[in-house]
């Protein structure tokens, strides 16, 4: 391991030759002897005891709830450029992060702005997401026929997961005035939702992509990540959320809130649905196409 305090600036471990994340939680992260150091009571994955944290191999450390962090903790990782996130447990929400602006940080950022600036190249993004989204190349070419193509298939879906999980399904609505009108279904995909935009917030941060420019959400400051999150709309937001009210409905559960954040937040760890968005928002972006002949910076 390279020293702490002592490390050269320059010599930082490129983040493409790093590993991925590394999730601490109920512990205290801090620095001893220029070493980051973790002390855990212990969970469900890693024993209680200490730790000496390799964090110039590692581009990110999410924070899980039960940790504290010192000052100096923070200090060793900027000057190594290893990123810290706090979220919540099983990354079922996003609060804060430190991301390093290395040089080898820009480059998905600059290619989100050069295809979200060009009109037809933006319109191909889109139309990428509802590939993966929905398994086939939509024909339309105009953003509201592809939200109304995708209006359409959704409709299907909530039929066939209702149908599935044995669930009374009225329709999607949600009263943001007054959010305790909804019935169970609507609240518990409202819970899942909101965890799953979490975990893309998470997604985009550490790819230091640029959340407010989003492909087909547009006005929210954090439309890229809702677009990242609905592309885990079919396949893990709703299952989850149909299943919750299954297991409410035959265990006797009155908090569908919390089983439904339980249940989304093991199909996100689990599933290995951060690593996923992660993939997804390189794959969007495609890097090598138009970064082939830029120099990294």
């Amino acid at each position: 391991m390279l020293k702490g305090r002592l490390g050269l600036e320059t010599a930082r471990v490129p983040h493409a030759e790093r590993h991925g994340l590394l999730w601490l939680e109920k512990g205290k992260l801090y620095v001893q002897n220029g070493s980051l150091i973790f002390a855990t009571i212990g969970t469900d994955t890693l024993k209680k005891g200490v730790y000496q944290i390799p964090f110039q191999t590692v581009s990110n450390i999410l924070l899980a709830p039960g940790c504290t962090i010192s000052h100096d903790a923070l200090r060793l990782l900027a000057k190594h450029g290893t990123g810290l996130l706090v979220v919540g447990a099983d990354g079922v929400r996003f609060y804060a992060a430190s991301m390093p602006f290395g040089p080898d940080r820009s480059r998905l950022a600059r290619n989100q702005v050069i295809l979200w600036a060009d009109e037809k190249r933006r319109m191909d993004v889109a139309r990428h997401m509802y590939f993966l989204r929905l398994g086939e190349v939509l024909p339309h070419t105009t953003m509201d026929a592809l939200r109304g193509a995708e209006g359409k298939r959704m409709k299907a879906v909530y039929q066939l997961l209702a149908k599935q999980y044995g669930v009374s399904w009225k329709g999607r609505r949600y009263d943001r005035t007054n959010p305790d009108t909804d019935d169970t279904i609507n609240t518990a995909i409202n819970h899942a939702s909101s965890a799953v935009r979490a975990a893309a917030m998470i997604a985009v941060s550490m790819t230091t992509t640029i959340p407010q420019l989003g492909f087909i959400h547009e006005s929210a400051g954090v439309a890229f990540a809702l677009d990242i999150a609905d592309l885990y709309r079919a396949s893990v937001t709703l299952p989850v959320a149909f299943a919750a009210v299954k297991q409410a409905q035959k265990g006797g559960w009155e908090d569908i809130e919390r089983l439904t954040r339980r249940m989304i937040g093991e199909k996100i760890r689990q599933g290995k649905v951060i690593p996923g968005m992660i993939d997804n928002i390189k794959e969007l972006l495609n890097v090598a196409d138009t970064d082939r002949n830029t120099q990294r910076s």
